[in-house]
């Protein structure tokens, strides 16, 4: 791969002289090592906010360590991300919006990071550095999809969008789990945020002598809500302030508590390894918060999920003694999560991979107190739900400064923080302005082809076998495991490129391999599910049953290119064979089918059907192998 190298003016000018406003000099005392450049570690909090903080307002919650650092960072207080998770990280990675990187929603095969972007960790290896992902990735759980294909060489993550989804090791549940150590399940001991700040820290400490980014993301504090009691208790006597549920408001909370002690332990190790000064620590969240568990918005209208000025506005904290940020500071610019990219590329020196460029800016003349000719930008953001052709018709903002024209609405939130009252008849040229923005950018989203890359690969050397599941179908999906023991329907075809002509075997099962449990029939809920909580009943189903429930699967199907079959399925078989993977009791777990496949892209389906050959749900597990 080629590359070409930015302008390091910004990165030189951090170690020549004073930081102008900065209150420390960046040359003297407060340098970096000499030839040392600096590491970064990257804290992710998963539906957090910005309000959920001692530091930021919220009096039910401690939090003395975010406190803490809120108090040595530079804290730019005006920083927009998407309104819900994937696209966030995304856009962090690659500095690009979600209509060019390709991920725009959670689930239906548009969380899959399309191929052919660079990521930050893309230029982090360009640039020698040693790079680490620890917790959340969901940007994809196939080739060439997953984080050690994009950048990352050290990688220990959940499956899909958290722990318990329908892609993670099955009945994980947060204590004790199986997770994905470099492409392999191992079992960890411990509550999953420990988990990922002390496999970080093992990382950080094995690494030390060496520059690294570490790149640190909680499947915390997102549903389910689940965290050691000593966290929840602390918080069981909150006011409910007309919720209804006062014990997942104490667990959210836990959850937020456990990742601030986790914060702590962090910093007290970098301090031990003599390694804070030469560190660029930066805490964030990933969109605003979960609003019927938290108690304080910071004021904001809207949530996760919402344009409004909750659903995006996020903490963004960034701490580096060597380079002379270690006092408190705000910085009010409107910044985006486009910028963090370039900010990093400028910042640590790294020469920028060949492929599509960021569209944020750098933000480190703002770090410097200077004014960059960017600074009245406009910036919109868009929240596309969850479907699979984006239209420009859904909930956007556009944000310029302190306004905000969010669907047809005008705000100005130096006088109405909360976007309490619509001015766009005081202001009919802005909203002119600001519609003509629109248009200009949605045409640029739209000058692509939407569909494009995200196929799966099949067949490669690099993930064979593999195993597709309906989180990624392309209509009706099962992302959890109380859907598949539930036996939520689910619809569609999974986009596939096929690595090269061979013999395929597809193995078509309701359970992962793991569960080895028999496709007919009803299972124990597994134990572990037992107070695995989403608050939401449509997503509770093990709270509440003692067995999943049977589906009359007479039939299984499958379609791939110009391949077509389809064989009966049967609760018991002799033994494993070329049509049936079978318990050692001989109940069925999968359907096998092999396939002479040509190279190239296609669609694949694999469905259970009933008697009357109507479909009841997509295969939930598909593994495939080139033979």
């Amino acid at each position: 791969m080629g590359y070409r190298r930015i302008n390091r003016r910004g990165f030189l000018r951090l170690f020549a002289g004073c930081a102008a406003g900065a209150g420390a000099c960046l040359s003297g005392q407060g340098a970096a090592k000499p030839g040392r450049r600096p590491n970064v570690i990257l804290i992710l909090t998963d539906d957090q906010g910005y309000g959920p903080m001692h530091c930021h307002g919220d009096r039910h919650i401690r939090t003395p360590h975010m406190d803490r650092l809120h108090g040595e960072s530079v804290r730019f207080t005006n920083f927009h991300v998407q309104p819900n998770c994937a696209p966030t990280r995304a856009m962090l990675l690659t500095g690009r919006p979600a209509l060019k990187n390709g991920v725009w929603a959670t689930i239906r095969g548009r969380s899959l990071l399309r191929r052919g972007e660079v990521t930050i960790a893309d230029s982090f290896r360009a640039g020698g550095y040693r790079t680490a992902i620890f917790g959340k990735w969901h940007l994809g759980d196939n080739y060439p999809f997953r984080p050690q294909d994009r950048g990352f060489e050290e990688v220990l993550v959940h499956g899909g969008g958290g722990v318990g989804n329908i892609q993670d090791y099955w009945a994980n549940n947060y204590f004790d789990d199986h997770y994905l150590h470099n492409g392999k399940w191992v079992e960890y001991e411990g509550y999953c945020t420990d988990v990922w700040f002390n496999e970080a820290m093992k990382y950080i400490e094995k690494r030390r002598a060496e520059p690294f980014f570490a790149y640190i993301s909680t499947n915390a504090p997102h549903l389910p809500l689940a965290v050691p009691n000593s966290y929840s208790r602390q918080y069981a006597k909150l006011p409910a302030q007309g919720k209804k549920n006062v014990e997942a408001i104490a667990a959210f909370y836990g959850m937020i508590a456990n990742i601030d002690d986790n914060l702590g332990r962090l910093r007290a190790k970098l301090s031990a390894l003599d390694l804070d000064r030469d560190t660029i620590l930066i805490f964030m969240s990933d969109n605003g918060t979960t609003m019927q568990f938290a108690t304080w918005n910071a004021g904001m209208s809207g949530g996760k999920g919402s344009v409004l000025e909750g659903g995006h506005r996020v903490p963004f904290f960034l701490h580096w003694p060597g380079g002379g940020f270690a006092e408190g500071r705000d910085v009010d610019v409107l910044t985006t999560g486009m910028d963090l990219r370039p900010t990093l590329e400028d910042m640590c020196g790294l020469p920028r991979p060949d492929g599509p460029a960021p569209d944020g800016e750098s933000l480190a003349p703002l770090l410097r107190g200077e004014k960059p000719a960017w600074l009245g930008r406009t910036i919109c953001l868009d929240l596309q739900r969850q479907q699979r052709t984006p239209s420009k018709a859904n909930p956007h903002a556009i944000m310029q400064g302190k306004w905000r024209f969010t669907m047809g609405k005008l705000y100005n939130l130096a006088d109405d923080p909360g976007q309490r009252k619509d001015i766009k008849a005081e202001h009919p040229e802005l909203v002119r302005e600001f519609e003509t923005f629109h248009d200009r950018w949605w045409k640029e989203m739209a000058d692509r082809d939407f569909a494009a890359g995200h196929e799966a690969i099949i067949g490669s050397d690099r993930e064979n076998p593999c195993l597709l599941t309906a989180h990624d179908v392309s209509e009706a999906v099962a992302w959890n495991h109380d859907q598949v023991l539930a036996g939520v329907p689910a619809s569609g075809f999974w986009e596939v490129e096929v690595q090269r002509d061979g013999e395929y075997e597809f193995v078509l099962r309701r359970y992962p391999v793991e569960a080895g449990a028999p496709i007919c029939g009803t299972i124990a809920v597994p134990e572990r599910l037992r107070k695995f909580n989403y608050f939401a009943r449509r997503y509770d189903y093990a709270v509440s049953n003692e067995r999943s429930k049977a589906i009359p699967v007479a039939r299984a199907s499958i379609s791939i290119g110009s391949f077509r079959a389809a064989k009966p399925v049967v609760p018991k078989a002799a033994a494993p064979s070329a049509a049936y993977a079978t318990t050692a009791r001989g109940e069925v777990t999968g359907v096998k089918f092999i396939a002479a496949l040509k190279a190239g892209k296609t669609r694949l389906a694999a469905r259970f059907e009933d008697k009357a050959g109507e479909h009841l749900t997509n295969a939930y597990y598909v593994y495939v192998t080139r033979r």
